[in-house]
C-alpha cells in the first residue's frame, strides 16, 4: 500500500490525512509543533450528510525518514514558495507531489523546484471546519479531484468514500477554472463577515457573486475552455440562478443551501486572522487572465482591491449586501 506525507496539515490537509488513515494508508505529517496534539490521539471526521469516520496512528515525519510515495502539499497558495525548501527533505525522485491549493498557478513553482518529480494538481471542493480540537467536519458538498496519472487513479479508487468522494480527471485546467468560478465568492464572504449560508440568503451578496462569476465565464470563453459541472447546475446557469429574487431562490435553491450554518470560507479565516489572503490567486487570477485575452473584469478587480484595503487596515469587514453591491457596481 502506498505511503503518504501531508505537508501543512491544517483544515483541508488534516481532513485528507484523516481520511487516508481511515482507509488504512500509512500517513506521516509535517506540521508545526502546536498542531501535533490534534493528531496524537484519535481524530474524528464527519460531514454535512452525517457520514463519520475515526482516524489514529499518525506519525510525524522527520527529515531523516524515507520519503513517502505521495506528498500532499496542503499549505495555502500564498505559502507555497516559502514551503518548498521545507518540502525537499521529504521528497525523492519517486515521490509524487500533490498540490492542493485554491486558484491557479501555484503548482508552477513546485514544478520548477522539483523538475524530476511527477507533480499533480488536486481540487478539493468542500469547506472544512474544526468543530473541536479532535474533530474536523466537511460542511458542504463537493468531490476531491486529482489530476490523472495511473498511480493517482489507483489511489483515488481506494480513497473514494462517502466522507470524501474522490476521482481523477484528465482535464484539470477546466476543473480548476470550474472550481475558481465557485471560489470567486470567497472574497464576498470575507467582506460580509458572516457564515456562507447567511450570505447566500441575501440577494445583494448573491448579485455580487453573479457579477464575479459572469466575468469569469467570459474569460473562460475567451480561452475556449469548456467547464465541467461541479454542482447540480451547469456553470453557465449559475450566475443567473444565484441572482434570482429571494422568493424564487428559496424555492429552487434548496440543494445549494444544504450547508452547515457555521461554514465560512478560507479567505474569511485569513482576513479575520490578519493574514494575507489568496485573493490574487482567485479573483486576481481572473483579472490577470482577462487582461491577456482582452476581457475586462472590473467586478473582480474591485473586490480584489477591497480585500487588499482590509488587509492594509484601511477598511473593515462587515460590509452589508447593499453597500458591497454598490461598491462593486461603481
Amino acid at each position: 500500500m502506498s505511503s503518504h506525507s501531508v505537508f501543512g496539515a491544517g483544515l483541508i490537509g488534516g481532513f485528507i490525512a484523516g481520511v487516508l488513515r481511515s482507509r488504512e494508508f500509512p500517513v506521516s505529517l509535517v506540521v508545526r509543533e502546536k498542531m501535533k496534539s490534534r493528531f496524537s490521539g484519535e481524530l474524528f471526521l464527519s460531514d454535512y450528510n452525517d457520514h463519520k469516520a475515526t482516524a489514529s496512528g499518525f506519525t510525524f515525519a522527520e527529515p531523516t525518514d524515507s520519503p513517502a510515495d505521495f506528498l500532499w502539499l496542503t499549505v495555502k497558495c500564498t505559502a507555497v514558495k516559502d514551503a518548498l525548501e521545507g518540502v525537499r527533505p521529504f521528497v525523492n525522485s519517486e515521490t509524487i507531489i500533490l498540490c492542493c491549493q485554491n486558484g491557479l498557478g501555484s503548482d508552477l513553482s513546485v514544478r520548477d523546484a522539483f523538475p524530476d518529480n511527477v507533480v499533480l494538481r488536486v481540487m478539493f471542493h468542500s469547506n472544512v471546519a474544526q468543530l473541536s480540537d479532535d474533530r474536523l467536519h466537511r460542511g458542504s458538498e463537493g468531490d476531491m479531484i486529482i489530476e490523472y496519472h495511473p498511480k493517482a487513479e489507483a489511489l483515488a479508487e481506494r480513497l473514494n468514500c462517502p466522507l470524501m468522494p474522490t476521482h481523477v480527471s484528465n482535464i484539470m485546467d477546466a476543473v480548476l477554472w470550474a472550481k475558481l468560478q465557485l471560489n470567486v465568492a470567497n472574497a464576498v464572504n470575507a467582506l460580509a463577515d458572516i457564515p456562507v449560508k447567511s450570505m447566500l440568503e441575501q440577494r445583494g451578496y448573491r448579485q455580487v457573486i453573479a457579477l464575479l462569476m459572469t466575468e469569469l465565464l467570459q474569460v473562460v470563453k475567451a480561452q475556449d475552455i469548456t467547464l465541467p459541472k461541479l454542482t447540480a447546475l451547469p456553470p453557465q446557469v449559475l450566475p443567473w440562478f444565484i441572482a434570482m429574487p429571494n422568493w424564487l431562490f428559496n424555492i429552487v435553491g434548496t440543494k445549494m443551501m444544504a450547508i452547515d450554518p457555521s461554514v465560512r470560507t478560507s479567505m474569511w479565516w485569513d482576513l479575520s486572522g490578519g493574514r494575507l489572503t489568496e485573493v490574487d490567486h482567485l479573483n486576481g487570477a481572473v483579472v490577470m487572465t482577462g487582461e491577456k485575452f482582452g476581457v475586462a473584469c472590473p467586478a473582480n478587480q474591485r473586490i480584489s482591491d477591497l480585500i487588499h484595503a482590509v488587509e492594509r487596515g484601511e477598511l473593515k469587514q462587515g460590509m452589508d449586501a447593499t453597500q458591497l453591491l454598490s461598491l462593486i457596481r461603481e
